[in-house]
């Protein structure tokens, strides 16, 4: 009996993914996207080689010492299973997957389950949802106005929820799903919406998240971005920075001032995105969209990219390491219009954040090349609305001289008072844009204070302005 059988054997009664064979490592099954090792030694080349040698076809076991990869079918006694074999240093690799799965990726997806998806994400853009979960042993659930509430259906089994998912996956996620076991993609309904996609595997099974991105495009005017954040669109050079927790429509934001860049400006728009999410058709502006992961490896691989591809504008979907914010920062300084996200809540943090991404020994530069290209942060929370919906809070930065040299000079906690005194050339703190929500009768006071970044100072505001704040306690 070959002795790849017994691995087999592993693999099936183990419901795993997939057995990774590799010369350096030890045997090792995929389940659900970690490595669970069945060897105590590492195998070595010789040895993967006589496994594979026993079960490939005499002509496929020739090429075994080439440089092409190739793929191959074997019925075990256990079940029959594809075999992905590839070149590597050591020696040939290979990785084995149960056929039904390994052959899913080329099956038609299952009408009924393709359909019940469908019905799923058209049923959370009716209900006015932004996002839908999917788990094991639960019923679907909607985020709706921030909060979650439980579908009334029955509880999606692990098996039916894998059929869904890849009735809707592309064959790159779907690999990469069965492979990591997690994976990002787009899908769009024609006339409905698009959605962000995440699928991943925890202890109950497969779950997964879809985000809604509308079909159409809300604009600046719509979205309430004021005439000086607007102005930062026509700039011909420079870093405009969109932050926030995640979930605090960054994407929806930025997806306005690329609208009217691309309504209002005659230049070549380049996006790298992952994925994308709002599709802009060319208006005025030539606009390229570029998904990491399908169109190119990664964000720096793409900006570098990008400076050879002739634009004007660049728009990086998630400035995530030093080596893309570095690339950003060039971009921006040679003369290129450069729009980027980050994680950060207040426009002083997110100077610091990519500041501190640097070693010392390049700090006081990048202070500099910030200071000169930086020119403007919009960082922005989403609040829930009293009567239902949310709105956006915006703290908005923008780089004035007196900005410049606290920057350089690293006194970037004095940021917050020059907002103050800048407040008639557009510039907003977090705590004013959220006192402003509450004056309005747009937010409550308690959901302003959740949301503040300096909670005792929105409190005093708040108790001066007469609001009720027992919420607080003795705070």
């Amino acid at each position: 009996m070959p002795q790849l059988d017994s691995f087999i054997k592993a693999l099936f009664e183990h419901r795993a993914d997939a057995l990774a064979l590799q010369p350096g490592a030890p045997a090792a099954l995929k389940v659900r996207g970690a490595d669970r090792p069945i060897t105590r030694d590492a195998l070595s080349g010789a040895q993967v080689t006589g496994l594979l040698r026993e079960v490939l076809p005499a002509e496929q076991a020739g090429a075994l010492g080439g440089t092409s990869p190739f793929t191959a079918t074997y019925a075990a006694p256990a079940g029959t299973v594809a075999l992905e074999v590839r070149p590597g240093e050591g020696g040939p690799q290979a990785v084995v997957r149960p056929v039904a799965r390994a052959a899913a990726g080329a099956a038609a997806p299952d009408p009924a389950l393709r359909a019940a998806m469908d019905e799923l994400l058209r049923g959370l853009v009716a209900a006015g949802g932004s996002d839908l979960h999917l788990r094991s042993g639960q019923p679907p659930i909607h985020r709706v106005s921030g909060g979650l509430a439980r579908l009334d259906q029955p509880a999606v089994t692990p098996e039916r929820l894998d059929g869904m998912l890849a009735s809707i996956m592309p064959e790159a996620a779907r690999r990469e799903f069965l492979e990591c076991g997690d994976a990002d993609w787009a899908f769009e309904i024609e006339g409905v919406a698009r959605f962000r996609c995440n699928a991943g595997r925890e202890r109950a099974g497969p779950m997964a998240v879809f985000r809604v991105i509308p079909s159409v495009i809300p604009t600046v005017e719509e979205m309430g971005i004021t005439p000086e954040v607007q102005a930062l669109c026509q700039l011909s050079k420079g870093l405009v920075l969109v932050t926030g927790p995640t979930g605090s429509g960054k994407s929806t934001t930025l997806a306005a001032m690329v609208d009217l860049v691309n309504r209002t400006r005659n230049d070549h728009l380049i996006t790298i995105e992952d994925p994308v999410e709002f599709v802009h058709p060319s208006k005025q502006c030539l606009v390229t969209q570029r998904q990491v992961g399908l169109h190119t490896r990664g964000f720096k691989q793409a900006l570098r990219a990008a400076l050879r591809e002739d634009p004007d504008i660049v728009l990086v979907g998630e400035m995530r390491d030093l080596e893309t914010v570095s690339i950003a920062l060039e971009t921006a300084e040679t003369g290129h219009l450069v729009f980027g996200t980050l994680h950060t809540t207040t426009a002083a943090s997110t100077v610091d954040r990519i500041i501190d991404q640097f070693p010392a020994d390049r700090q006081a530069q990048v202070r500099t090349m910030l200071a000169e290209s930086l020119r403007g942060v919009i960082a922005q929370v989403l609040c829930r609305k009293i009567g239902g919906g949310r709105v956006a809070a915006r703290e908005i930065l923008l780089v004035t001289p007196a900005i410049q040299n606290l920057i350089r000079e690293g006194k970037t906690f004095q940021i917050p008072s020059v907002m103050q005194t800048g407040r008639k050339l557009g510039m907003v703190t977090l705590h004013d844009a959220l006192m402003e929500l509450v004056e309005q009768g747009k937010v409550e006071p308690k959901e302003a204070w959740m949301k503040a970044a300096d909670k005792p100072a929105i409190l005093t505001a708040l108790k001066a302005k007469r609001h009720d704040t027992s919420f607080a306690g003795d705070a």
